[in-house]
């Protein structure tokens, strides 16, 4: 995944999709997937090249859980915030995650070896609250059971 952003790759992302402004959402994921999260310098390109404005790019990047445009830690954790994973302690287990991670959701760690994140739903409600760990849900998680897959990330 590379991090350093380059003008002729992100034309050749966008025109992978036609130049379509109605396909926002599918370049996105392309950039997400090449450097890991949306530059400042791509929303300008990709506004430029789609011929729609800054506001219309950043817009879509914010209300989207999935785009970010800082560099993300090497794992990713995510907890489920949904009503039904709520019902069963993912607020009480989100404050644990950033206790012991010293950093709030939507922040990497200091080493960048961790990023915090919410998520809003995972299909998992029968085994709530449920966790996400650089794609893989874990059921029925505590915080002991946080702690054991927070280690995993580190070693």
């Amino acid at each position: 995944m590379a991090t350093k952003y380059d003008n002729a790759i992100g034309s050749e992302i966008i025109n992978q999709f036609g130049g379509k402004p109605e396909l926002l959402v599918q370049v996105l994921h392309a950039f997400v997937k090449r450097y890991g999260f949306i530059h400042k310098e791509a929303i300008r390109q990709i506004a430029d090249e789609l011929n729609i404005s800054r506001a219309d790019v950043h817009g879509v990047v914010s209300f989207y859980h999935d785009f970010r445009t800082t560099k993300p830690g090497r794992h990713i954790v995510k907890i489920c915030q949904a009503e039904a994973c709520q019902a069963m302690g993912s607020r009480s287990l989100t404050a644990h995650a950033e206790k012991r991670l010293e950093v709030a959701l939507h922040e990497t760690t200091e080493d960048g070896g961790i990023s915090l994140e919410p998520v809003f739903c995972l299909g998992n409600c029968a085994c709530s609250p449920a966790v996400m760990i650089d794609e893989k849900v874990y059921g029925r998680v505590d915080p002991d059971k946080l702690d054991v897959l927070i280690d995993m990330c580190r070693d």
